[in-house]
């Protein structure tokens, strides 16, 4: 049995510790009657790449979902510098906090520049309307994201990994000090969950921005972020460095995968090397 973290140990930075912006204390997430995620805490250290990992309908997407106020908890609470999101106005929530959600869609006949600049609304109120600050910030994001020149095509017009791209940059056009991405290589070929999750990488060191992803791609998650988070049946099991999370005993726990984890010797990344499922541990949980 994998040992679970008490991040309440965590929750005040010693020395050379990052410090903790957002936070989940206590919390129970869940749809009408239905218990998702049960009271899990979980500090997100500032200026990390941090990625949620676990079986389908574990609850990842559901923390990601509340950590950008879009669910409001059943019990405990998201804090956001100290304070509930749930107690912040939407706006300001968005101006600090960007949210690419699993899937995402938009109106037919959308083009990337629309789109892009639909993530400067946070930054809009009656008296501050559309700016040259907000032009640069869009031009910025399209660069960025390599979709400048992809700008007045429709996101009907683009293969999946530019469309993936035009999302990430509405996201960043929203200027935000964290991102949160939920599953942002879904239904894309390896090469395009390489240029995206690239893409996020160079975001990270390039602004030092607090990422959160959500990801099934384990080998992927090792490489790209620098902690895992190991959630099943919506609790968190184990959280911490890739090297330490990703062990062949929290497969076979988590994901009831027998596999091997080894290290590649060039590019230094963990390799997860799958043998078959864990009958044993499946049937234990029939």
């Amino acid at each position: 049995m994998t040992e679970t973290v008490d991040i309440k140990d965590l929750a005040e930075p010693g020395p050379g510790q990052p410090a903790v912006r957002l936070r989940a204390e206590g919390l129970t997430l869940g749809y009408g009657d239905r218990t998702v995620v049960h009271g899990i805490d979980l500090d997100i250290p500032d200026g990390s790449v941090t990625a949620v990992i676990g079986p389908n309908g574990c609850g990842k997407s559901t923390l990601l979902r509340s950590f950008g106020r879009l669910l409001k908890p059943m019990s405990g609470q998201v804090l956001l510098d100290g304070t509930s999101v749930h107690a912040m106005p939407t706006r300001e929530v968005a101006a600090l906090v960007g949210l690419l959600p699993q899937s995402p869609t938009a109106p037919e006949g959308l083009t990337v520049a629309d789109l892009v600049a639909r993530g400067r609304h946070p930054h809009q109120t009656w008296y501050r309307r559309w700016s040259s600050e907000d032009e640069k910030a869009v031009e910025r994001a399209l660069r960025r994201t390599g979709t400048y020149e992809l700008a007045e095509r429709t996101l009907d017009e683009l293969s999946g990994g530019q469309r993936q791209r035009a999302w990430i940059a509405m996201a960043l056009a929203q200027d935000t000090e964290m991102l949160l991405l939920d599953e942002p290589t879904t239904h894309l070929d390896l090469a395009h969950q390489i240029d995206v999750l690239e893409l996020v990488g160079e975001l990270h060191r390039e602004t030092g921005r607090t990422i959160v992803m959500v990801l099934h791609e384990l080998a992927l998650a090792a490489r790209y972020a620098e902690r895992l988070v190991a959630m099943k049946d919506g609790r968190i099991v184990a959280q911490g460095a890739p090297e330490d999370v990703l062990t062949e005993d929290l497969l076979r726990e988590v994901f009831g995968l027998r596999a091997r984890v080894r290290r590649d010797e060039e590019s230094g990344s963990l390799l997860v090397i799958p043998l078959g499922r864990d009958r044993d541990r499946l049937e234990a949980t029939v």
